[in-house]
């Protein structure tokens, strides 16, 4: 795996950043992460042709984490930005704790397609519910859908979920677009310990991320060595 970056980013709190706040951390909760997703762009982007190379997450509006295969471009008039090499030494056994912001899908076959439609995890375990009682059985139904679609990935991953994982919420996020439907996904946070069975496989799959919607604050995996 080539060398990769860990950035903890921050827009300044001084006067003149400050006074920008509504247009850079908006109010509604939509509209917030969009910027979001174009202030992060922003310090990624070099040029019209440039493809996605970094995951990131949110942890607070105007702070975010990214991981990244080169450092964030130095935009410090807005941010602040303290970068170092993510670069893990591995072994198999090894157990961490995890976080995970995500948004976890399936991909459900289709006759006649190499690629199947993916569908949010947890809309796809309410199918069988009858509407009337997806309500009350919405949140149990995600921890459980969760939870599964997590020992999936630990499977094709290199890495086994260890006890009980837990799932803090469900909810559906909703991204204004001017003039086009907006997007929608489900996003849920997972927390727990791991233990590695495949550190190489492990190790680029942190680099890709887990999950859809990673252009939207989804997929990075923040782990730390667990005692």
């Amino acid at each position: 795996m080539s060398a990769l970056f860990l950035s903890r980013i921050r827009l300044k709190r001084e006067a003149a950043v400050a006074s920008l706040a509504q247009l850079l951390v908006p109010a509604d909760p939509g509209e917030q992460r969009l910027a979001a997703h174009r202030l992060v762009w922003a310090l990624f982007s070099d040029g019209p042709d440039r493809q996605r190379d970094f995951l990131w997450r949110q942890d607070r509006p105007g702070e975010f984490l990214a991981l990244s295969d080169r450092p964030p471009n130095p935009l410090h008039d807005i941010f602040q930005i303290d970068s170092k090499p993510f670069e893990p030494a591995l072994s198999v056994g090894d157990r961490l704790g995890f976080r995970l912001h995500a948004n976890p899908v399936i991909s459900e076959p289709r006759p006649g397609e190499k690629r199947g439609k993916r569908q949010d995890v947890v809309m796809h375990a309410l199918y069988a519910t009858p509407r009337g009682e997806r309500a009350e059985a919405r949140l149990e139904t995600a921890i459980a859908a969760g939870r599964a679609w997590l020992a999936r990935q630990g499977v094709a991953n290199g890495f086994a979920p260890m006890g009980e994982v837990g799932v803090d919420g469900y909810e559906t996020c909703v991204i204004p677009r001017r003039d086009l439907a907006p997007i929608r996904h489900g996003v849920m946070d997972l927390e727990g310990v791991l233990t590695v069975t495949d550190p190489e496989r492990f190790l680029s799959a942190l680099a890709r991320g887990f999950g859809s919607a990673k252009a939207f604050g989804c997929g990075l995996m923040l782990i730390r060595r667990a005692g």
